[in-house]
């Protein structure tokens, strides 16, 4: 079965981008925030929009459910 990319349901902080990238390769999820961020800065902006477009593109995480 191949691995598929979700925005996570389960490790985010503002739309689960950077968390399901980071469950995707098997890393830390504050590792790819902190990529993200240093992009973001050294791009004049450019990470801010590849977030938000992977913020539109990207699904749910369909295998996470949230009980209690």
């Amino acid at each position: 079965m191949a691995k598929k990319l979700y925005r996570s349901t389960a490790d985010k902080k503002l739309l689960g981008v950077c968390g399901g990238v980071a469950a995707y390769f098997g890393i830390d999820a504050t590792i790819i925030r902190l990529a993200w961020a240093v992009i973001t800065l050294f791009s004049v902006g450019a990470g801010l929009l590849a977030y938000i477009l992977a913020a539109l593109i990207l699904p749910d995480d369909p295998g996470y459910t949230d009980v209690g």
